[in-house]
Formats: C-alpha cells, structure tokens, sequence
C-alpha cells in the first residue's frame, strides 16, 4: 500500500474536515498494516515511496529561447527636436492662429505681431536704398567721363582722383542702404510667426492682445517623427555600450508593448557623483504613437542569441554547484548544471550543460522535495472540496 502526501498550493487550502480526514486515515493504514502482517507489514510500509503531489504551477519547461543580456537602463522619453519659439520684434500680438495640440506644416503662421511702425521703417529703408541706388550710377557715370578725359588730356589728375572717390562713396552709401533695408525686411517677416518645421504645437504661452517684447516666448513646437531616450549606465558596464547597438524598452502607458531603438550617442564623460554614464538613444516614432515626457524602461541588447534556457526560480544556487530537480519518469533527480548568461529582464538563465531542452524542471518551493521521490501532478480534480 502506498501512502500519498499531497503538497497544496496557497489557492487551495486543506479545510480542517480534510486534515482531520488525513489524520484519521493515516491512523487508519498503521492499524490494518499491524493487523494483517505485523511487523513484517510495518517495515514494508516504511520502506514503501512516499508519492508527493504538485500542482503544474511547480513545474516548467527548459526550452530554448532568445536570450538578451545588457545593461538594464531607463530614462525619459524626449522628443529629439523641440523649438521654444521667441519673438523678435516688440510689439502687440495681433491673432493666434493655432493651439496646443494642433499639427502644422513647416512656414505654418502661428500668430501675428502688430507691425505698424516696423512697416513704416522698412518703407523708409527702401527709400533710402533707391536713393543710394541713384547716387551710385550717377557717381559711376562721373567717373567713367572723367577716365574718358583724363586719357585726352582735358582734366588735372585731381579731378579724377575726387571722381574715385565720389564714386566709391556712392557704393558704400548702397550697400550701407540694402543692409538697412535687409534689416528692416527680417523684422517684418518676424511680425509673422511661423513654424519652423512640421509638428505639433505643445505649449501657447501668448494671447491675442499680450505685449511682447524681444526673447518673449510664444510657442513651442515639437516634432514627434523621432523621439529620444535619456538614461545613464554603470561605468563598469560602459564596455558592453557602444553607437549603434539595439535598445528595447516599454513605455509607461502601452502595457504588452516592446520598442526598439539605437543609441546615437555616449557622453564621453561620467558624472562625477553617480559614476554613471548618459547615453542617448535615437528612437524612430512611426505614427506618432509615443508621447513626450514618459517613463521608459530597458536595456541595451549587447548580446543576443537563441539558447537553451529555464527560469532562475528552476535553479538552486545554494549549492557549490548549481543544480536543478527534473521529472524523469515520474521522479525527481538532482542534475548539476552549467549557467551561462542571464536575463534579467524576464528572469531567465542560459543552461549550458545537464539538460535538455524539452525537460521538465520543478520551481520555487518544489525545489526542496528529496531526489528520487515519485511525483504526481495534481489536476484542479484532484484538489479537496472546500466547507
């Protein structure tokens, strides 16, 4: 007769009537084992297996898998371009065009500054120019009659030399003029604030009515085509870092989902109080899904390769050598095993020697059942009926 004792999980609790029950019978086996073979049936029952019942809970699969290993990071996300747009010129905002939220195209107006007396100054400018304009061909023409009469003999060589100079004065009076106007045109135009490039408008911190002087801020435009994850790593992890490699990471916000991108650059510098290195990575942000300013969490994938793994709850370390329990036809057995990598972000280890893939390992508490005892998995029939 073989005696059973049944491991129950947290989820199932033997009610007092079972124990009990349990108590009784096992009483029950001694009493019958007395009556019909003394002794001899006593022993006999000692010496039977004792069967131990777990639930598939306790029990995995060694398979294999991807396995990553790299620097864990995480950071915030950024977006890689954003514009804090000033103005530049003084003056009374007119009307804004667009509010947080709202997509634009690159030379899209945002708002209008008052441009009355910067248009009466670039009209003056551009009168001035037609003027200097004027003066230069009249002076250039003085001069090319007076190199004519030079050549002849009708004029002193002092009249040419005043002609130079009159004629190099009158050049320098027009480029003086077009830079004028050249000027007055720039603040002109940024009377009319436009979008520097296609995005999204994420801050509006002017009105229509508002005084503005030169540096005011008026809007801020960020561009959500790519985006950017700031983090730092150890400095002893900096050799495993390096321009280029993949990084996969989850955002907080998108549960289930994993994103990737690639570090664009490594601060050549630790900081002096966390000796941690920044690093940049430059993340593609196709349709627009990832937001700016959320948590995200990951690694650098320095190294990826498929291999033989099983979760590190399937491991006892205790030891001097690593070992794991498997199920091999219907009992335990202690196997020492050889560990490689780790991943710590889903928690598995790389098994390099003792198993198989396609092995049935225990986990977690499990672990502690004697090698060599006979295991029953336990199916929701066969748990106890609670009171």
């Amino acid at each position: 007769m073989t005696n059973a004792i049944i491991i129950h999980s947290r989820k199932s609790p033997m009610s007092r009537s079972s124990r009990a029950f349990a108590i009784v019978g096992a009483g029950a086996l001694v009493l019958v084992a007395a009556a019909c073979g003394g002794t001899e049936a006593a022993d006999a029952a000692a010496d039977t297996p004792v069967t131990v019942q777990v639930g598939p809970e306790a029990m995995t699969i060694a398979e294999r898998t991807t396995l990553s290993s790299g620097p864990i990071l995480s950071g915030t996300l950024v977006a890689e371009r954003t514009a804090q747009i000033r103005a530049e010129v003084p003056g009374a905002v007119v009307q804004v065009f667009h509010d947080p939220g709202a997509r634009v195209e690159k030379g899209t107006s945002l708002a209008k500054i008052d441009d009355r007396a910067i248009n009466d100054a670039y009209l003056s400018a551009r009168s001035g120019l037609t003027a200097a304009q004027t003066a230069a061909e009249i002076a250039k023409r003085e001069l090319e009659r007076s190199e004519k009469l030079i050549a002849v003999g009708a004029i002193a060589d002092r009249d040419l030399e005043n002609a130079r100079r009159g004629d190099l004065t009158a050049r320098t009076m027009l480029d003086d003029a077009k830079a004028r106007l050249a000027a007055a045109q720039k603040q002109l135009d940024a009377t009319n604030v436009l979008a520097p490039y296609a995005g999204v408008v994420s801050e509006r911190m002017v009105s229509a009515g508002d005084i503005v002087t030169p540096g005011s801020p008026l809007f801020s435009v960020v561009d959500p085509a790519t985006m950017r994850l700031e983090a730092a790593v150890p400095a002893e992890q900096l050799s495993e870092v390096r321009t280029g490699s993949p990084v996969r990471f989850t955002v907080t916000g998108y549960p289930g989902r994993t994103f990737q991108g690639r570090i664009s650059s490594v601060n050549p510098s630790a900081d002096p109080q966390t000796r941690q290195v920044r690093l940049f990575v430059r993340i593609p942000n196709a349709g627009n899904q990832l937001v700016a300013g959320l948590f995200a969490e990951g690694r650098v994938a320095s190294d990826s390769r498929e291999t033989l793994t099983a979760p590190q709850a399937a491991v006892d370390v205790r030891g001097l050598v690593p070992t794991v329990l498997r199920l091999k036809n219907g009992r335990t057995e202690k196997v020492e095993v050889t560990l490689g990598a780790r991943d710590e972000s889903t928690e598995r280890v790389e098994l390099l020697s003792g198993v198989m893939a396609g092995d049935t390992l225990l986990v977690g508490a499990a672990l502690g059942i004697s090698p060599n005892t006979p295991l029953k998995v336990s199916t929701p029939a066969d748990k106890p009926a609670r009171n």
